[in-house]
């Protein structure tokens, strides 16, 4: 008897040892994390909502490309996908304040961006297009000059636009400026050559007529957080190499827009 409860000694030390040593492996692990998140255990991402087919909305749900791949990254990094709402113009001041870990929102890398941000790898190539209505005489860039060509605000489409008039009306995004183009107002809108055929797509009566350039569109992450943005990239490249990265853009875009066009030549 002596020895039997002996033995059930040792096997309850044993058992008390495992489950410390594995609460100590867990905790270890936790703080061993070398990046800092909004919330543990989550990936905190921004997209505006308004700006299909990348993020928009369906019910209480954002959806669209750019979600999908905030969605992918954060499987990638072992973490719970938590995407959130905000305004585009405001949205990189919430990443360099730490509102949201990263922003897979369809931002051009500009050189004024990356004083505010890193940039990860492009996830995707696009190009600004100059949409009109069908009846507009606007043929080529020269026919701009001193036009209405109304941009969504916080855009690099801003900065295309002052090279040809000052009057820019701004709006809240670039589906907006597309309907109020359709509607009469405006003389032009400079968007992304994908928004443009999504809103031809659903009805919208305007038609793209001058190619502006191609555009890297890359995920903001904050200065600080050299650590994420480095996970990011390894979590892009491994999307791409496997082939996904390619296959949401197929099923939220229609095409494979994650690849580098050749042979254009990009506007300063």
């Amino acid at each position: 008897m002596r020895k039997l409860k002996f033995l059930l000694f040792i096997l309850v030390a044993f058992l008390l040892l495992s489950a410390c040593s594995e609460e100590g492996s867990n905790a270890e692990s936790e703080t061993d994390q070398p990046y800092d998140l909004v919330e543990d255990g989550k990936l905190t991402f921004a997209a505006s909502g308004e700006f299909k087919p990348f993020s928009y909305m369906e019910g209480s749900d954002m959806v669209g490309y750019d979600i999908a791949v905030g969605e992918a990254v954060a499987e990638k990094l072992g973490l719970e996908p938590n995407p959130q709402r905000a305004k585009f113009s405001g949205i990189v001041t919430g990443v360099t304040e730490g509102r949201y870990d990263i922003a897979v929102a369809s931002h051009t890398i500009t050189e004024e961006r990356l004083e505010q941000v890193d940039f990860s790898e492009p996830y995707y190539y696009s190009g600004p297009v100059i949409y009109t209505r069908p009846d507009s005489n606007i043929k080529e860039v020269q026919d701009l000059e001193g036009k209405e060509i109304s941009v969504a605000r916080g855009t690099t489409y801003l900065e295309t636009a002052q090279e040809y008039t000052d009057n820019i009306p701004q709006v809240d995004s670039d589906v907006v400026a597309l309907q109020s183009l359709s509607s009469g107002h405006h003389d032009a809108v400079i968007t992304d050559d994908v928004t443009g055929i999504t809103a031809i797509d659903a009805g919208l009566e305007v038609e793209g007529r001058i190619q502006l350039g191609i555009a890297e569109q890359a995920i903001a992450v904050n200065k600080e957080n050299k650590e994420l943005r480095d996970a990011v990239d390894e979590a892009l490249q491994e999307l791409k190499d496997s082939g996904e990265l390619a296959e949401i853009s197929e099923e939220w875009i229609g095409g494979d827009i994650t690849k580098e066009p050749e042979n254009v030549e990009e506007t300063e």
